[in-house]
């Protein structure tokens, strides 16, 4: 539901202001549409239906995975491509796994949504509207990452506005995630954000040659910059910062890989989850599971709390790195984006 659009709206059909938090009580709550909202005098209810779209996104596909995993692909008004992810898990939790951006620009090489054509950022309303998909169609949603399609520190204002409307929807800020491959300018700016979100670092490779070679972003902005960035907003907000590793068979995983990774975060600050790699069209390969456990070990070794991350959606390319919206031809990044993003 575009908010911004709808508060215009209603100021434009002579309403009270308290109309807008009426209506988005009924959205946060899962309401199907503007019909359902009784509590709204009929003749506003058909005029919204009339002037206003219930959500900014269109759905074009869903996908159901065999472990309960639901993909779901957008278009936007101007036709971008989004996709975003439910996730369920035993112990209850239902988590979202959200995009900031269509396509992404920064080009990480295992990733497949890198090697999308970029798009834009999305708008807070964008943002909001993978959520609340989710849950008018599948009950309660109170967990959300920010690790769906795109940097989510580049679209830092859609971001934060989405964020201050999440606990309505269920989702608290503590259980609020956002990943970043160390976008220094966004950690600065999230630090300094009085909601109490967690931070959450792609690394994939502690020698600055292959983290450049993996992340183009690095030769902007290099990891020792960018763990000083951690440092501080760990300093500010006393949150702990997740790393994210995953795991290339024979790039990134081997003991001195892991010993390297261990020297350079302090177990005060940093839990390390190793995400094992899930297929793209890219050239790697996933490490084996004995490699993977001898690499936690390792950091354990060191003192770093250091977990596996389980799985989800692989089966319909919605595991961590596969979105890539499908349904649409992939193409290449733009001519000259690389040099742009790696400039110092």
């Amino acid at each position: 539901m575009d908010l911004v659009l709808l508060d215009q709206t209603l100021q434009d059909l002579g309403e009270p202001r308290y109309r807008a938090r009426q209506i988005w009580r009924w959205a946060s709550r899962g309401a199907p549409g503007f019909d359902a909202m009784t509590d709204l005098p009929v003749a506003l209810r058909d005029r919204l239906e009339q002037s206003l779209p219930f959500s900014t996104l269109t759905v074009e596909q869903e996908a159901h995975a065999r472990d309960g995993t639901v993909k779901a692909l957008f278009r936007t008004h101007d036709g971008r491509p989004v996709e975003a992810v439910l996730m369920r898990y035993r112990d209850g939790r239902r988590s979202l796994c959200v995009s900031s951006q269509s396509g992404c620009p920064l080009t990480c090489t295992f990733c497949a949504t890198g090697q999308m054509r970029f798009g834009r950022n999305l708008t807070a309303s964008e943002i909001i509207d993978q959520a609340l998909h989710f849950r008018r169609a599948t009950g309660p949603v109170d967990h959300a990452v920010f690790m769906g399609m795109g940097e989510p520190l580049m679209n830092l204002d859609g971001v934060l506005g989405a964020c201050e409307r999440l606990p309505d929807i269920g989702i608290t800020h503590r259980r609020t995630a956002i990943s970043t491959v160390g976008w220094i300018p966004g950690i600065e700016r999230l630090a300094d954000a009085p909601m109490p979100l967690r931070l959450a670092l792609s690394l994939h490779a502690a020698d600055p040659a292959l983290r450049s070679q993996l992340m183009p972003v690095n030769d902007r902005y290099p990891l020792p910059d960018v763990l000083d960035a951690c440092r501080a907003y760990y300093e500010r907000k006393r949150r702990k910062v997740f790393v994210e590793y995953v795991m290339l068979a024979g790039v990134n995983d081997a003991h001195p890989q892991a010993a390297a990774l261990a020297q350079i975060l302090d177990p005060s600050i940093y839990k390390v989850n190793l995400i094992p790699f899930n297929p793209t069209e890219s050239q790697f390969q996933g490490s084996s599971p004995k490699a993977i456990e001898a690499f936690k070990a390792e950091l354990e070794r060191h003192g770093i709390t250091a977990t596996v991350r389980l799985t989800r959606g692989r089966d319909i390319d919605a595991a961590c790195g596969q979105l890539a919206a499908r349904a649409q031809s992939m193409n290449p990044a733009p001519e000259g984006l690389r040099e742009l993003v790696a400039r110092p």
